[in-house]
């Protein structure tokens, strides 16, 4: 196969995960070596009390959201920024932006995916509890909780196997189309 054709591939790939993102499958599907799944969580991830969060004085752009070096490399390669509508596990976060970046001026479908909203502490265990009923799989970390697809079902994944990943942090949720990804959004500066 030609890079031409797989990078076409991967882009097909690309774009059917992130306009399928959001459905996922209406059960979790299980297989015979599946891990259980971790408990549903009861509480709120926020502390007890908190405040909702603030947004960043400054309005998130498709080009603030990420590094500059990342916007750089997009820009050079003609890709430019579209957005969509920011849902996780059937909640809508308004304060925020989902961009998919791609060279919008050709017929190809491969592209990246980046996202960032605050959230306050009850859509944020709206989303997450919406996220584990469509089967997303829960990791804590120590930078907050990772919500990653079923890599069976994944259209693309990073070097770890990890495919379309959200991560929610204190006040906000971030996403992108690996759990590698995350690293490049840098929002709030």
């Amino acid at each position: 196969m030609t890079p031409r054709i797989m990078s076409a591939t991967a882009g097909v790939l690309l774009l059917l995960a992130a306009l399928t993102a959001c459905a996922g499958p209406s059960e979790p599907r299980s297989s015979p070596t599946a891990e259980p799944a971790p408990p549903t969580p009861t509480a709120s991830t926020a502390p007890v009390g908190s405040p909702a969060p603030e947004s960043p004085a400054a309005e998130v752009t498709c080009e603030s959201m990420i590094s500059d070096g990342t916007v750089a490399a997009l820009a050079d390669a003609g890709w430019t920024a579209e957005t969509k509508e920011f849902v996780v596990g059937g909640v809508e976060f308004t304060d925020g932006l989902l961009c998919f970046w791609a060279d919008y001026t050709v017929g190809s479908d491969h592209g990246q995916l980046y996202g960032w909203a605050a959230v306050d502490e009850a859509d944020a265990a709206a989303a997450q509890a919406g996220l584990l009923e469509e089967g997303w799989k829960r990791e804590d970390g120590p930078d907050g909780i990772y919500y990653t697809e079923d890599p069976r079902y994944a259209m693309g994944t990073d070097e770890d196997g990890y495919g379309m990943t959200y991560l929610f942090g204190d006040g906000w949720v971030r996403l992108a189309d690996t759990r590698q990804g995350l690293i490049l959004i840098e929002w709030p500066a």
